[in-house]
């Protein structure tokens, strides 16, 4: 059996911030197989609910050097749906209110990544393959190169690393090289981690590691170009010939209409009707005018510039003049925050924004609402629009990155499709394929047929797996 450590910096449900959090929460479970045995390491992390934490067992401890000093290694373990979990315990580095953010990420999670190199040692098990996400994690792809030099435990481990949004590299200052790597400068060159005058952790990640793979297929066709591959698009390019696109799956058994204890009401494609009781749920909680067969649009995003929030700034008032409610769940910049907020107050019961998140209402937002808006400027893959899909909520999105390979637009003539979409970043393009979207949904035979459509449609992680187990075999030579 293929040994897999797969390593990141959050999972659900025991730590999340986004997206991520979410694949590497549902993705080990689907790869689990008679072939595949998967390990998830992840930081003890301070948001960790106590009734996990009261099921994991001490399972010992090692230490790691950062420069000067030495730095404890706690190792929890627990076995969570049928999948291990190793939780890499320090309080100085997680017992945070935040995951990211505190000024000190580049020391945290190159601790991380080390912790997780010397817990496999200590515990003594040498996986077949170590499976990365992002820049949190980069770094091991970089170490386990150094290490396999020097270190019989780590010669022979292939390494995959995923970039889930290219954005966000994990650039620091070139004295982390040394101080916390512990990295000869030989590393700091231009087919090492050197990006400009800093060092690169994803860059790091790409190159060291044996196959890359990135969320959707267009994503990884895009980021190899520079409006998409933030200045990386030169090393995406170098190694294109192991960067592969698989487009992320979510839990079919955690977002399902028929099953789901988030929702008020249950529902599966015999009972759509029933649907608009959870519309109606919504309408009272959050005091808009109740009403059965008015078209309940939503959001439930990040609050970010890259999620096409100006786009809908700018047709914000044109919108709300239609016959159409809104709703909003989420945090992020005050910009949006504010924009939202002082929407709501223009326009009393055709605007609720609610500035946080909370899982259990968003479940209810996804079911209960009639469109779902995703107006990207960039999406490497998107979960929100493939949620929405399973409860019959009807995606309009940009055609980009994931959201192209996800969603088939709406033929209104010959009745196919699973959502809408609009190919340029403009405000009133976007416009336009909301009110095509209310029109469509003004014939309620035929949008009942665009929600059965959706629903149908497979975006589980089965197909996903086995493209990732397709990888694992090669990079193994195992045909």
């Amino acid at each position: 059996m293929i040994q897999i450590a797969f390593i990141a910096s959050e999972a659900a449900p025991f730590a999340k911030t986004g997206g991520l959090a979410d694949v590497a929460g549902s993705l080990p479970k689907a790869l689990n197989s008679s072939q595949l045995n998967v390990t998830v390491y992840l930081p003890l992390h301070a948001k960790i609910a106590p009734e996990y934490r009261k099921e994991m067992t001490f399972a010992g401890s090692t230490s790691v050097d950062l420069g000067w000093r030495t730095q404890y290694v706690g190792i929890f373990h627990l076995i969570y749906e049928g999948v291990s979990y190793f939780f890499i315990d320090n309080e100085f580095y997680f017992k945070r209110h935040q995951l990211y953010g505190n000024g000190d990420d580049a020391e945290r999670y190159i601790y991380f990544s080390k912790a997780v190199l010397a817990a496999m040692k200590h515990l003594n098990m040498k996986p077949d393959i170590i499976h990365t996400n992002d820049w949190h994690t980069a770094a091991v792809n970089t170490l386990l190169n150094f290490y396999g030099k020097h270190d019989d435990f780590y010669q022979g481990i292939k390494s995959v690393f995923t970039i889930h949004n290219l954005r966000y590299q994990g650039i620091f200052d070139p004295y982390v090289l040394g101080d916390l790597l512990g990295l000869p400068m030989s590393y700091f060159s231009d087919d090492g981690l050197k990006f400009y005058e800093n060092i690169n952790l994803i860059k790091g990640g790409i190159v060291f590691s044996d196959a890359v793979t990135t969320v959707s297929k267009s994503y990884a066709e895009e980021i190899a170009y520079p409006y998409f591959g933030e200045n990386l698009e030169g090393v995406i390019q170098k190694y294109q010939d192991k960067l592969y696109g698989i487009v992320n799956g979510i839990d079919t058994d955690l977002y399902s209409p028929k099953k789901d204890q988030n929702i008020p009401v249950n529902y599966d494609l015999r009972s759509l009707k029933r649907k608009k009781e959870i519309k109606m749920y919504l309408q009272v909680k959050y005091g808009l005018p109740v009403d059965a067969n008015v078209p309940m649009l939503s959001m439930v995003t990040r609050l970010a510039d890259m999620k096409g929030l100006d786009l809908i700034e700018c047709i914000l008032d044109e919108l709300l003049e239609l016959d159409i409610q809104f709703l909003v769940l989420g945090t992020g910049e005050k910009r949006y925050e504010d924009m939202f907020k002082y929407y709501q107050y223009r326009y009393p019961g055709k605007i609720a924004a609610r500035i946080y998140f909370d899982q259990y209402e968003s479940h209810a937002i996804y079911a209960g609402s009639d469109i779902f808006l995703m107006p990207s400027l960039f999406e490497p893959c998107g979960l929100s629009q493939l949620i929405a899909l399973q409860y019959g909520t009807i995606p309009v999105v940009r055609q980009i990155g994931g959201l192209r390979d996800t969603i088939l637009p709406y033929n209104k003539y010959t009745g196919e499709g699973t959502g809408f979409g609009f190919l340029n970043y403009n405000a009133h393009e976007l416009l336009f394929t909301i009110k095509d979207a209310l029109t469509a949904y003004q014939d309620q035979n035929a949008w009942h047929q665009l929600m059965k459509q959706a629903m149908k449609a497979d975006h589980s992680w089965k197909r996903s797996s086995k493209e990732y187990l397709a990888i694992y075999l090669k990079i193994l030579g195992i045909s």
